[in-house]
Protein backbone atom coordinates (compact mmCIF):
# COMPACT_ATOMS: atom_id res chain seq x y z
CA UNK A 1 0.00 0.00 0.00
CA UNK A 2 2.77 2.22 1.26
CA UNK A 3 4.57 2.08 -2.55
CA UNK A 4 1.30 2.74 -4.87
CA UNK A 5 1.37 5.12 -7.42
CA UNK A 6 -1.65 8.06 -6.99
CA UNK A 7 -2.34 10.69 -9.66
CA UNK A 8 -5.23 13.13 -8.87
CA UNK A 9 -6.55 14.94 -11.46
CA UNK A 10 -8.45 18.32 -10.09
CA UNK A 11 -8.71 20.42 -13.57
CA UNK A 12 -8.59 23.54 -11.22
CA UNK A 13 -7.59 24.60 -7.87
CA UNK A 14 -8.28 28.03 -8.16
CA UNK A 15 -10.07 29.00 -4.65
CA UNK A 16 -8.87 25.51 -2.91
CA UNK A 17 -6.32 26.37 -0.55
CA UNK A 18 -8.03 23.62 1.10
CA UNK A 19 -6.11 20.90 -0.46
CA UNK A 20 -3.37 21.55 0.89
CA UNK A 21 -3.22 20.42 4.48
CA UNK A 22 -5.48 17.23 2.95
CA UNK A 23 -2.62 16.17 0.91
CA UNK A 24 0.14 16.83 3.73
CA UNK A 25 -1.46 14.60 5.34
CA UNK A 26 -2.19 12.08 2.87
CA UNK A 27 1.36 12.31 1.43
CA UNK A 28 2.41 11.12 4.83
CA UNK A 29 1.59 7.34 3.84
CA UNK A 30 1.37 7.62 0.35
CA UNK A 31 4.68 9.42 -0.49
CA UNK A 32 4.23 8.40 -4.23
CA UNK A 33 1.38 10.76 -4.95
CA UNK A 34 0.95 13.40 -7.66
CA UNK A 35 -1.62 16.04 -7.68
CA UNK A 36 -2.23 17.56 -11.21
CA UNK A 37 -3.99 20.50 -12.17
CA UNK A 38 -3.98 23.79 -14.21
CA UNK A 39 -4.94 26.11 -12.21
CA UNK A 40 -3.77 27.06 -8.43
CA UNK A 41 -5.03 29.43 -6.11
CA UNK A 42 -3.81 32.88 -5.64
CA UNK A 43 -0.72 32.90 -3.21
CA UNK A 44 -0.07 29.29 -3.70
CA UNK A 45 3.56 28.51 -1.89
CA UNK A 46 5.45 25.15 -3.82
CA UNK A 47 7.38 25.09 -0.92
CA UNK A 48 4.60 25.17 1.90
CA UNK A 49 3.74 21.70 3.15
CA UNK A 50 1.40 19.09 0.98
CA UNK A 51 2.72 21.51 -1.80
CA UNK A 52 5.47 19.51 -3.48
CA UNK A 53 2.77 16.98 -4.58
CA UNK A 54 1.22 20.03 -6.76
CA UNK A 55 2.25 19.83 -10.42
CA UNK A 56 0.44 22.25 -12.62
CA UNK A 57 -0.19 20.46 -16.38
CA UNK A 58 -1.21 23.06 -19.01
CA UNK A 59 -3.89 25.95 -18.08
CA UNK A 60 -7.08 25.47 -17.40
CA UNK A 61 -9.90 28.12 -18.95
CA UNK A 62 -13.86 27.73 -18.64
CA UNK A 63 -15.39 28.54 -21.75
CA UNK A 64 -19.32 30.59 -20.57
CA UNK A 65 -22.11 29.16 -22.97
CA UNK A 66 -25.13 30.18 -20.84
CA UNK A 67 -25.31 33.01 -18.58
CA UNK A 68 -27.23 32.06 -15.01
CA UNK A 69 -28.03 35.03 -13.06
CA UNK A 70 -28.96 32.64 -10.04
CA UNK A 71 -26.86 30.17 -10.20
CA UNK A 72 -23.30 29.27 -11.72
CA UNK A 73 -23.02 29.71 -15.58
CA UNK A 74 -23.36 26.70 -17.76
CA UNK A 75 -20.13 25.83 -20.45
CA UNK A 76 -17.48 23.82 -20.72
CA UNK A 77 -13.71 23.53 -19.14
CA UNK A 78 -10.68 23.50 -21.33
CA UNK A 79 -7.82 21.15 -20.16
CA UNK A 80 -4.47 20.28 -21.42
CA UNK A 81 -4.14 16.86 -23.29
CA UNK A 82 -1.04 16.78 -22.30
CA UNK A 83 -2.14 15.05 -19.02
CA UNK A 84 -2.14 11.99 -20.86
CA UNK A 85 1.66 12.22 -21.29
CA UNK A 86 2.51 12.78 -18.02
CA UNK A 87 -0.05 9.92 -16.87
CA UNK A 88 1.85 7.72 -19.03
CA UNK A 89 5.44 9.01 -17.73
CA UNK A 90 4.02 8.24 -14.19
CA UNK A 91 2.39 4.94 -14.53
CA UNK A 92 0.09 5.37 -11.46
CA UNK A 93 -1.56 2.45 -10.38
CA UNK A 94 -4.76 4.57 -9.16
CA UNK A 95 -6.52 7.71 -10.49
CA UNK A 96 -8.79 10.21 -8.07
CA UNK A 97 -10.23 11.95 -10.85
CA UNK A 98 -12.32 15.28 -9.72
CA UNK A 99 -15.99 14.86 -12.01
CA UNK A 100 -16.66 13.96 -15.46
CA UNK A 101 -13.81 16.64 -17.12
CA UNK A 102 -12.03 15.50 -20.25
CA UNK A 103 -9.05 14.61 -17.78
CA UNK A 104 -11.21 12.00 -15.92
CA UNK A 105 -12.02 10.89 -20.14
CA UNK A 106 -8.65 10.97 -21.02
CA UNK A 107 -7.45 9.20 -18.20
CA UNK A 108 -10.40 6.54 -19.24
CA UNK A 109 -9.48 6.18 -22.64
CA UNK A 110 -6.00 4.94 -21.99
CA UNK A 111 -6.34 3.06 -18.96
CA UNK A 112 -6.00 -0.11 -20.62
CA UNK A 113 -2.78 1.13 -21.61
CA UNK A 114 -1.95 2.70 -18.69
CA UNK A 115 -3.57 -0.23 -16.39
CA UNK A 116 -4.79 1.87 -13.51
CA UNK A 117 -7.83 1.83 -11.41
CA UNK A 118 -10.40 4.92 -11.86
CA UNK A 119 -11.87 6.43 -8.25
CA UNK A 120 -14.29 9.73 -9.31
CA UNK A 121 -14.73 12.13 -6.77
CA UNK A 122 -17.92 14.77 -6.53
CA UNK A 123 -17.33 17.49 -4.08
CA UNK A 124 -20.98 18.31 -4.44
CA UNK A 125 -24.65 18.23 -6.01
CA UNK A 126 -26.40 21.52 -7.39
CA UNK A 127 -28.40 22.35 -10.78
CA UNK A 128 -26.41 23.80 -12.83
CA UNK A 129 -23.59 21.37 -12.09
CA UNK A 130 -25.59 18.34 -12.30
CA UNK A 131 -26.78 19.18 -15.50
CA UNK A 132 -29.93 16.63 -15.31
CA UNK A 133 -31.65 18.53 -17.72
CA UNK A 134 -29.24 17.40 -20.26
CA UNK A 135 -29.86 14.10 -21.65
CA UNK A 136 -26.60 14.20 -23.62
CA UNK A 137 -24.45 15.08 -20.44
CA UNK A 138 -26.31 12.27 -18.30
CA UNK A 139 -25.87 9.89 -20.90
CA UNK A 140 -21.71 10.47 -21.04
CA UNK A 141 -21.31 10.63 -16.94
CA UNK A 142 -23.50 7.58 -16.61
CA UNK A 143 -21.20 5.81 -19.15
CA UNK A 144 -17.67 7.23 -17.78
CA UNK A 145 -19.27 6.06 -14.16
CA UNK A 146 -19.72 2.30 -15.14
CA UNK A 147 -15.73 1.95 -15.62
CA UNK A 148 -15.27 3.85 -11.54
CA UNK A 149 -14.04 1.24 -8.97
CA UNK A 150 -15.43 3.77 -6.40
CA UNK A 151 -16.75 7.43 -5.91
CA UNK A 152 -16.44 9.88 -3.31
CA UNK A 153 -18.86 12.43 -2.61
CA UNK A 154 -18.35 15.06 -0.75
CA UNK A 155 -21.58 15.74 0.67
CA UNK A 156 -24.97 13.14 0.70
CA UNK A 157 -26.15 15.62 -1.97
CA UNK A 158 -23.55 14.30 -4.29
CA UNK A 159 -24.22 10.57 -3.16
CA UNK A 160 -27.97 10.77 -3.83
CA UNK A 161 -26.83 12.73 -7.59
CA UNK A 162 -24.39 9.69 -8.08
CA UNK A 163 -26.92 6.92 -7.87
CA UNK A 164 -30.36 8.51 -8.76
CA UNK A 165 -28.65 9.89 -12.33
CA UNK A 166 -25.51 7.43 -12.44
CA UNK A 167 -26.72 4.58 -11.72
CA UNK A 168 -23.52 4.34 -9.91
CA UNK A 169 -23.59 1.48 -7.29
CA UNK A 170 -24.32 2.70 -3.56
CA UNK A 171 -22.24 0.03 -2.11
CA UNK A 172 -19.27 1.90 -3.96
CA UNK A 173 -19.81 5.29 -2.90
CA UNK A 174 -18.15 6.46 -0.27
CA UNK A 175 -19.81 9.91 1.23
CA UNK A 176 -17.41 11.75 3.00
CA UNK A 177 -16.41 15.26 3.36
CA UNK A 178 -13.05 15.87 2.47
CA UNK A 179 -13.80 19.88 1.48
CA UNK A 180 -12.78 20.83 5.23
CA UNK A 181 -10.80 24.18 6.23
CA UNK A 182 -7.78 23.83 8.13
CA UNK A 183 -8.39 25.30 11.81
CA UNK A 184 -5.05 24.90 12.79
CA UNK A 185 -3.87 27.33 10.28
CA UNK A 186 -6.57 29.84 10.48
CA UNK A 187 -6.17 30.20 13.89
CA UNK A 188 -2.27 30.79 13.90
CA UNK A 189 -2.71 33.24 11.14
CA UNK A 190 -5.35 34.69 13.85
CA UNK A 191 -2.37 35.25 16.15
CA UNK A 192 -0.43 37.28 13.36
CA UNK A 193 -3.16 39.65 12.38
CA UNK A 194 -4.41 42.97 13.61
CA UNK A 195 -8.13 42.64 14.46
CA UNK A 196 -9.92 45.60 11.96
CA UNK A 197 -11.30 48.58 13.54
CA UNK A 198 -14.90 48.53 12.59
CA UNK A 199 -18.19 51.21 13.94
CA UNK A 200 -20.07 48.07 14.60
CA UNK A 201 -23.08 47.56 16.42
CA UNK A 202 -23.54 43.81 18.02
CA UNK A 203 -24.77 41.27 17.38
CA UNK A 204 -22.71 40.98 14.10
CA UNK A 205 -24.17 39.52 11.09
CA UNK A 206 -20.95 38.31 8.84
CA UNK A 207 -21.32 37.80 4.98
CA UNK A 208 -17.93 36.65 3.08
CA UNK A 209 -17.94 36.10 -0.38
CA UNK A 210 -18.75 37.56 -4.14
CA UNK A 211 -20.67 40.28 -4.37
CA UNK A 212 -22.69 38.92 -7.15
CA UNK A 213 -25.97 38.23 -7.74
CA UNK A 214 -25.61 34.05 -7.21
CA UNK A 215 -24.73 34.60 -3.92
CA UNK A 216 -28.42 35.94 -2.88
CA UNK A 217 -27.31 38.65 -1.16
CA UNK A 218 -30.22 40.56 -2.54
CA UNK A 219 -32.46 38.28 -0.18
CA UNK A 220 -30.09 38.98 2.78
CA UNK A 221 -30.61 42.83 2.22
CA UNK A 222 -34.22 42.26 1.98
CA UNK A 223 -34.41 40.78 5.29
CA UNK A 224 -32.47 43.41 6.64
CA UNK A 225 -35.43 45.78 5.20
CA UNK A 226 -37.54 43.60 6.77
CA UNK A 227 -36.27 43.88 10.54
CA UNK A 228 -36.25 47.54 9.39
CA UNK A 229 -39.65 48.18 9.12
CA UNK A 230 -40.30 45.81 12.48
CA UNK A 231 -38.31 48.03 14.05
CA UNK A 232 -34.95 46.37 14.34
CA UNK A 233 -32.15 48.75 14.25
CA UNK A 234 -29.51 47.59 16.89
CA UNK A 235 -27.17 45.32 14.81
CA UNK A 236 -24.84 45.41 12.06
CA UNK A 237 -24.53 43.23 9.00
CA UNK A 238 -20.64 43.15 7.77
CA UNK A 239 -20.10 42.16 4.15
CA UNK A 240 -16.40 41.04 3.01
CA UNK A 241 -15.88 40.57 -0.80
CA UNK A 242 -16.12 42.14 -3.93
CA UNK A 243 -18.09 42.00 -7.34
CA UNK A 244 -20.11 43.46 -9.77
CA UNK A 245 -23.49 43.40 -7.95
CA UNK A 246 -22.20 46.02 -5.48
CA UNK A 247 -23.33 49.29 -6.65
CA UNK A 248 -27.09 47.91 -7.44
CA UNK A 249 -27.17 46.86 -3.53
CA UNK A 250 -25.87 49.63 -2.40
CA UNK A 251 -28.59 51.15 -3.84
CA UNK A 252 -30.93 49.04 -2.63
CA UNK A 253 -29.68 49.84 1.14
CA UNK A 254 -30.27 53.85 0.52
CA UNK A 255 -33.67 53.37 -1.17
CA UNK A 256 -34.87 51.28 1.79
CA UNK A 257 -33.05 53.82 4.48
CA UNK A 258 -30.97 51.12 6.65
CA UNK A 259 -27.28 52.29 5.72
CA UNK A 260 -26.16 52.41 9.18
CA UNK A 261 -26.99 48.67 9.87
CA UNK A 262 -24.67 47.82 6.75
CA UNK A 263 -20.22 47.95 6.78
CA UNK A 264 -18.78 47.34 3.46
CA UNK A 265 -15.05 45.41 4.43
CA UNK A 266 -14.69 45.07 0.47
CA UNK A 267 -11.83 42.56 -0.25
CA UNK A 268 -9.77 40.89 2.31
CA UNK A 269 -6.99 38.54 1.83
CA UNK A 270 -7.59 35.37 2.81
CA UNK A 271 -5.04 35.47 5.95
CA UNK A 272 -6.75 37.53 7.29
CA UNK A 273 -9.92 36.55 7.32
CA UNK A 274 -10.35 35.07 10.37
CA UNK A 275 -9.88 38.23 12.48
CA UNK A 276 -13.36 39.57 10.46
CA UNK A 277 -14.97 35.61 11.77
CA UNK A 278 -14.00 36.78 14.82
CA UNK A 279 -15.77 39.98 15.38
CA UNK A 280 -19.04 38.59 13.81
CA UNK A 281 -21.39 36.71 15.93
CA UNK A 282 -23.50 35.11 13.71
CA UNK A 283 -22.67 34.35 9.42
CA UNK A 284 -25.36 34.06 6.90
CA UNK A 285 -24.89 32.45 4.05
CA UNK A 286 -27.66 33.45 1.51
CA UNK A 287 -26.11 31.38 -1.44
CA UNK A 288 -28.69 30.66 -4.40
CA UNK A 289 -26.49 27.71 -5.67
CA UNK A 290 -23.06 26.54 -4.48
CA UNK A 291 -21.62 23.36 -4.96
CA UNK A 292 -20.52 23.31 -0.98
CA UNK A 293 -19.31 26.64 0.07
CA UNK A 294 -15.90 26.64 2.33
CA UNK A 295 -16.86 29.74 4.31
CA UNK A 296 -19.91 28.17 6.18
CA UNK A 297 -17.20 25.21 8.10
CA UNK A 298 -14.27 28.27 8.07
CA UNK A 299 -17.57 30.13 10.32
CA UNK A 300 -18.28 27.07 12.25
CA UNK A 301 -13.97 26.63 13.37
CA UNK A 302 -14.17 29.83 14.65
CA UNK A 303 -17.39 29.21 16.99
CA UNK A 304 -20.13 30.96 14.91
CA UNK A 305 -23.95 30.21 14.69
CA UNK A 306 -24.69 29.67 10.66
CA UNK A 307 -28.09 30.81 8.90
CA UNK A 308 -27.43 28.98 5.48
CA UNK A 309 -29.42 28.88 2.78
CA UNK A 310 -30.37 25.60 1.26
CA UNK A 311 -28.99 26.39 -2.00
CA UNK A 312 -25.97 25.30 -0.63
CA UNK A 313 -24.69 21.69 -0.33
CA UNK A 314 -22.72 22.95 2.95
CA UNK A 315 -26.17 23.31 4.82
CA UNK A 316 -25.70 19.52 5.21
CA UNK A 317 -23.35 20.83 7.96
CA UNK A 318 -26.33 22.42 9.82
CA UNK A 319 -28.37 20.43 12.53
CA UNK A 320 -31.28 22.91 12.55
CA UNK A 321 -31.98 24.70 15.87
CA UNK A 322 -28.17 23.60 17.16
CA UNK A 323 -25.59 25.63 15.30
CA UNK A 324 -28.27 27.55 13.08
CA UNK A 325 -30.98 27.39 10.53
CA UNK A 326 -31.66 26.82 7.32
CA UNK A 327 -33.36 29.12 4.96
CA UNK A 328 -35.16 28.82 1.06
CA UNK A 329 -32.65 31.85 -0.87
CA UNK A 330 -35.55 32.89 -2.41
CA UNK A 331 -37.57 33.67 0.93
CA UNK A 332 -36.23 36.87 2.55
CA UNK A 333 -38.87 36.93 4.91
CA UNK A 334 -37.61 33.47 6.17
CA UNK A 335 -34.08 35.29 6.48
CA UNK A 336 -35.40 37.63 8.44
CA UNK A 337 -37.22 35.45 10.73
CA UNK A 338 -34.01 33.40 11.60
CA UNK A 339 -32.32 36.36 12.26
CA UNK A 340 -34.79 38.16 14.56
CA UNK A 341 -33.77 34.67 16.86
CA UNK A 342 -30.36 35.94 17.06
CA UNK A 343 -31.68 39.60 17.93
CA UNK A 344 -34.69 38.14 20.11
CA UNK A 345 -32.58 35.28 22.26
CA UNK A 346 -28.39 36.69 21.83
CA UNK A 347 -27.89 33.72 24.43
CA UNK A 348 -28.33 31.65 21.34
CA UNK A 349 -25.04 33.18 20.15
CA UNK A 350 -22.83 31.24 22.45
CA UNK A 351 -24.62 28.18 22.92
CA UNK A 352 -24.90 27.31 18.85
CA UNK A 353 -21.46 28.77 18.09
CA UNK A 354 -20.04 25.92 20.27
CA UNK A 355 -22.09 23.29 18.90
CA UNK A 356 -20.39 24.44 15.54
CA UNK A 357 -17.13 23.96 16.72
CA UNK A 358 -18.25 20.52 18.15
CA UNK A 359 -19.53 19.94 14.87
CA UNK A 360 -17.04 20.88 12.46
CA UNK A 361 -13.84 19.59 14.63
CA UNK A 362 -14.95 16.54 13.27
CA UNK A 363 -13.97 17.22 9.98
CA UNK A 364 -10.31 18.27 9.66
CA UNK A 365 -7.45 17.77 6.87
CA UNK A 366 -6.95 14.70 8.90
CA UNK A 367 -10.09 12.57 8.32
CA UNK A 368 -10.14 13.76 5.24
CA UNK A 369 -7.08 12.01 3.78
CA UNK A 370 -7.78 9.20 6.34
CA UNK A 371 -10.51 8.89 4.04
CA UNK A 372 -9.28 8.86 0.82
CA UNK A 373 -6.53 6.46 2.07
CA UNK A 374 -9.81 4.25 2.87
CA UNK A 375 -10.90 4.37 -0.53
CA UNK A 376 -7.69 3.38 -1.68
CA UNK A 377 -7.56 0.15 0.40
CA UNK A 378 -11.10 -0.51 -0.83
CA UNK A 379 -10.01 -0.45 -4.68
CA UNK A 380 -6.42 -2.30 -4.05
CA UNK A 381 -8.50 -4.99 -2.21
CA UNK A 382 -11.38 -5.46 -5.00
CA UNK A 383 -8.69 -5.23 -7.89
Amino acid sequence: MDDLRIAWLVPSVELGAYWQPVLKEFTKKFANTVFYTGQVWPGFDPKAPGSSAIQLVGETKFYETTKIDTGYDRGFIYVSPSIVGHLLKFKPQIILAQAFSLWTVLALLFQPIGGWQMVIIYDGSSPNTDFRDSKVRSFLRRAIARFAKAFVANSYAGKKYLIEVLNAPEERIFTRTYLVPDAEALRQRLETTEPPSLPLKHPVFLYVGRITQRKGLKTLLEACAILKSQGYSEYSLLIVGEGDQRQELEAFIQERNFTDQVTWAGWIDYGRLGAYFQQADVFVFPTFEDVWGMVVPEAMVFGKPILCSKGAAACELIIEGENGYLFDPHDPKALAEGMRRFLDQPELINSMGMRSQELIAQHTPQTAAKSFAEVTAFVVASS
